[in-house]
């Protein structure tokens, strides 16, 4: 079986596909998706309640979507604004939601140590970069918001400051936040797979859903009947039946250097193997893999028309963009290999609002939109989803995204030039920026497009 990504090529997990869906069956919960939020969800569902049947249906096999593709960051980042959360549903609330993902940080590395997942976790915390003027100016004042926000451990590093921490080019400063650990994800999400079986949840593996329907997942293998289904598909939700316009699938891909020598690494730094951005609008992001490699992917692939989830045309162009800005980045690993390329899709909502909900009389339940900020925020919602299926009233549950309704996206072609689009204005106004040295007001319109 080709693997889709370096994480499940080095998990060490024994990766043959669990048995498939063997017919029509009943469960009390049926989950779609065996990634971390359905698998999460499983988890605290079985945790509470032992006699609880549950079921999660998988296309593939777990992990094998964004979950066992990502850049390994578990951090406390929400996709929307803490000043558009705390203008939706008040300032308290918009600081439970951020010390309730602070906390999940936290939670994961402690639950990988309790339940013996080596999942290679550094609690080192984020560093987003400020290179050249407008960087500065946009990240300084980033620091400043997150502050007034709740974000009290937020800290300007300046160039000095950074250095010390890791060594890039043209880096002017730096801000830094402790919650967010490096983690090698697909060790996690196959660990949690195991822990779920453990507590006696079935998975069923290349078992095809097509559908979600009151009570019921349609399956190419037969129907999987339920109190409650939890749509737990992220950047795949659009290949269910009558779900394309409910999360858009955006790519983002990332390259890998082979394991770096310790030369290189006395003139780079990284000890602490803190997970590393900058503030240019395309996103780009690293880490340092407990092997030694530099992971480094980015924004950037084209969308594709109909919100297709397969194949890999037209991503060679990003792909060197990527292997470039590497080089430009970290000198010292000029020379390296890359030794691996792979991608996926993550769930985009037209709001850029995560969302995790359960619609009791539908018996439906849900998590998704995470915008790439999944591996934290998905474990938050499968503790919150498994808190609203089995009716406990907590403070989780009472959290500012719990219930959250997302617009739909425009129909095509009006959606593929909207995703396309605001690609463009976001890699154009990092080009602006460059050449200038000021921020491109450019970049305001996409705020306002994503409704930021």
């Amino acid at each position: 079986m080709a693997l889709p990504s370096m994480w499940l090529e080095t998990c060490g997990d024994d990766l043959r596909p669990r048995a498939a869906l063997p017919g029509d069956v009943s469960c009390d919960v049926a989950i779609v998706g065996a990634g971390f939020t359905g698998l999460w969800t499983a988890w605290h569902l079985l945790h509470h309640d032992p006699t609880m049947r549950v079921r999660v249906i998988e296309r593939e096999i777990a992990g094998w979507g964004a979950s066992g593709r990502n850049g390994g960051w578990c951090s406390a980042l929400f996709a929307a604004s803490w000043p558009r959360v705390a203008t939706d549903h008040g300032r308290e609330a918009a600081l439970s939601l951020r010390r309730a993902l602070e906390q999940t940080v936290a939670d994961v590395a402690e639950w990988c140590e309790r339940y013996a997942v080596d999942a290679d976790v550094a609690m080192g915390g984020t560093l987003t970069l400020a290179r050249g003027p407008a960087q500065v100016q946009r990240v300084r004042s980033s620091v400043t918001q997150d502050n007034e926000t709740g974000g009290t451990d937020t800290v300007w590093l300046d160039a000095r400051e950074t250095a010390e921490r890791i060594v890039m080019t043209g880096v002017d400063g730096a801000a830094y936040t402790p919650h967010c650990a490096a983690i090698q994800p697909a060790k996690l999400v196959r660990g949690l797979a195991r822990a779920v079986e453990s507590l006696g949840g079935r998975i069923h593996e290349q078992t095809r859903a097509l559908a979600i329907e009151p009570g019921r997942v349609r399956t190419a293998n037969g129907d999987v009947a339920a109190d409650v289904v939890v749509q737990a598909t992220e950047g795949y939700t659009s290949d269910l039946a009558d779900r394309t316009r409910m999360l858009a699938p955006v790519w983002s891909l990332i390259v890998a250097t082979e394991p770096l020598p310790a030369d290189v690494w006395s003139q780079i730094g990284w000890q602490r193997r803190e997970t590393v951005t900058d503030g240019r609008h395309l996103i780009i992001y690293a880490q340092r893999t407990a092997d030694d490699r530099i992971v480094f992917g980015g924004r950037g692939a084209p969308y594709r028309f109909g919100s297709r989830t397969s194949g890999s045309r037209g991503h060679e162009r990003t792909f060197r963009r990527l292997e470039e800005e590497l080089r430009v980045l970290f000198p010292a690993a000029a020379d390296a290999r890359i030794t691996h390329q792979w991608g996926g899709v993550l769930g985009v909502s037209r709001d850029w609002m995560p969302s995790v909900g359960l619609d009791r009389s539908a018996g439906f339940a849900w998590g998704g939109g995470y915008v790439g900020d999944g591996v934290g925020c998905s474990a938050l919602a499968g503790r919150t989803i498994a808190d609203l299926v089995l009716g406990h009233d907590t403070e989780l549950t009472r959290l500012p995204w719990v219930g959250h309704q997302w617009p739909q996206w425009e129909r095509e072609p009006l959606r593929w030039v909207g995703v396309r689009g605001v690609n463009a204005l976001m890699g154009s106004a990092d080009r602006v920026e460059v050449r200038t040295g000021r921020q491109a007001k450019r970049a305001e319109l996409v705020e306002r497009l994503v409704g930021g």
